[in-house]
């Protein structure tokens, strides 16, 4: 597209492309942007390097007059977007680039790749945060994903309400907290599980751990605690009846005096699962193929579309596309969050061309990401968290049922408002 644009005398008109879904997964009632960090972070760095363009070159992929301009390529546009952690619904703008054909249309494999991924990630993460309440949830899916997808997993999951990861190296990259358990191969490894669990206890400290479902649950409990005493600090449960375990180890423990031990659950949890085990006595959840799959969703289904673009006469005009069931809006857009007078979101007003009017209680959703090439956006981690939190919260409460429902809000174009 960039070679015959060029050719053409096009790759310069002034455009405006915007990245939105235009539903969400079945089922679900809002989504949670997330990834817009990491993609800021790759557009600082977004170069052609020399053995991509003797590669492009070698194979006739583009002519010369492309590989020189892949080779000068410097994102010098601007781009607005919603604000990392924001609450989205269909047709939400979250993303507008606005620049020239060839410098828009080069970056829309980078946004969608990483907004995809992260949004599935973290609009999973949200509803089983939600569903576990005041309990916190660890990330520990690093093993059913890419290897670099579960680095951005975990980052997508702590924006969303995860309290920690598995994962050192989103630890080390990102400053996310860790935490982890032993696997039942650290039990097996011993002739006894007392001797594993000694060992495990000598080395780790009480606050460990322990893993008791590797042979029968009633009898490792026991063990855990005549070896540590009250002040072990957990035990795992990774299979079998989830809630009718937790409440009988539960009551072992409080008989043996570990009051405050935490009882930590795994096994292919998801948000459904959380929920069920609410009235469980359960401290600590860990979830793993789940969240980093996006629970059954693992894109998030946004598009990048141009939605705008200089004509002849040098003004700009909408363009949509209208082929059957993907539909898009023409011209650039602006969105506000509709509240009522406590706060709370009532529907996403998204305007054409202009700004949708503020009644009062209302919250912007644009914010500046770029301006003339330079990142001014905040790209970590934990400014997005914060602000995930915020957001879900002006929510209503009807946003976080499990059952399958529309949208939480309607999303309504500025002129159907009135």
């Amino acid at each position: 597209m960039i070679q015959a644009a060029l050719a053409s005398g096009h790759a310069e008109r002034r455009c405006v492309f915007e990245t939105f879904a235009r539903r969400l997964p079945d089922g679900r009632r809002f989504g949670v942007l997330a990834g817009t960090g990491r993609f800021l972070q790759a557009l600082r760095d977004f170069r052609f390097a020399e053995e991509a363009l003797d590669f492009l070159g070698a194979r006739r992929v583009v002519d010369e007059r492309t590989l020189a301009w892949l080779a000068d390529f410097r994102f010098s546009g601007d781009i607005w977007g919603y604000a990392e952690g924001e609450i989205y619904f269909p047709g939400s703008p979250v993303l507008v680039v606005e620049s020239t054909f060839a410098e828009g249309v080069v970056l829309e494999t980078l946004a969608l790749s990483i907004l995809n991924h992260d949004s599935a990630v973290a609009s999973a993460a949200s509803r089983m945060t939600a569903a576990a309440g005041d309990r916190p949830c660890i990330e520990m899916g690093s093993r059913r994903t890419h290897e670099q997808s579960a680095v951005a997993a975990a980052r997508a999951a702590y924006l969303a309400g995860f309290a920690s990861t598995s994962n050192l190296e989103a630890g080390r990259r990102h400053d996310i907290p860790t935490a982890g358990t032993a696997a039942h191969s650290y039990t097996l490894l011993h002739d006894q599980e007392r001797e594993a669990f000694s060992n495990q206890l000598a080395s780790l400290g009480l606050d460990t751990t322990l893993l008791v479902d590797t042979y029968d649950v009633t009898a490792a409990v026991e063990l855990a605690v005549e070896l540590a005493g009250a002040g072990l600090g957990g035990v795992r449960l990774d299979s079998g009846d989830l809630v009718g375990q937790a409440h009988e180890v539960r009551a072992q423990l409080d008989r043996l005096g570990a009051t405050d031990t935490r009882i930590v659950v795994t096994s292919d949890l998801d948000e459904h699962a959380i929920a069920a085990l609410a009235a469980a006595p359960v401290d600590v959840y860990g979830v793993g193929t789940s969240v980093v799959t996006g629970s059954g969703h693992p894109a998030a289904g946004m598009v990048y579309k141009l939605v705008s673009r200089e004509n002849v006469g040098g003004e700009m005009e909408g363009v949509a596309k209208a082929s059957k069931d993907k539909t898009s809006v023409g011209g650039r857009k602006y969105a506000l969050r509709r509240r009522d007078a406590d706060g709370r979101a009532q529907a996403e007003i998204v305007g054409i061309n202009e700004q949708p009017r503020d009644d009062g209680d209302d919250r912007q959703l644009l914010v500046p990401l770029v301006r003339g090439g330079e990142v001014v956006g905040p790209t970590d981690v934990r400014t997005a968290r914060e602000h995930h939190a915020m957001a879900r919260a002006e929510l209503p409460l009807r946003a976080l049922r499990l059952s399958h429902g529309e949208p939480a809000i309607p999303t309504t174009y500025l002129d159907d408002w009135g």
